[in-house]
C-alpha cells in the first residue's frame, strides 16, 4: 500500500527552523532529532493543523 504524504518537506523544514533544530536535518532524514524534539515536532504540527481548522 502506498503511503500518503500529509506534510510537504518544505513545511516540515519550516517547522524545524521554528523549533531551532533545522541544523540536525539532512535532506528528508530526521534521525538526528531526539525523542523529545520529535514529540515537540508532532505537537507543533498538531497545533498548526488545529489553527488551520478555525
Amino acid at each position: 500500500m502506498a503511503r500518503r504524504k500529509l506534510m510537504s518537506d518544505a513545511l516540515k523544514y519550516e517547522m524545524a527552523q521554528e523549533m531551532g533544530v533545522a541544523h540536525k536535518i539532512k535532506g528528508s532524514d530526521y534521525g538526528d532529532l531526539t525523542s523529545r524534539e520529535c514529540g515537540n515536532f508532532v505537537a507543533l504540527a498538531i497545533q498548526r493543523a488545529e489553527r488551520s481548522l478555525v
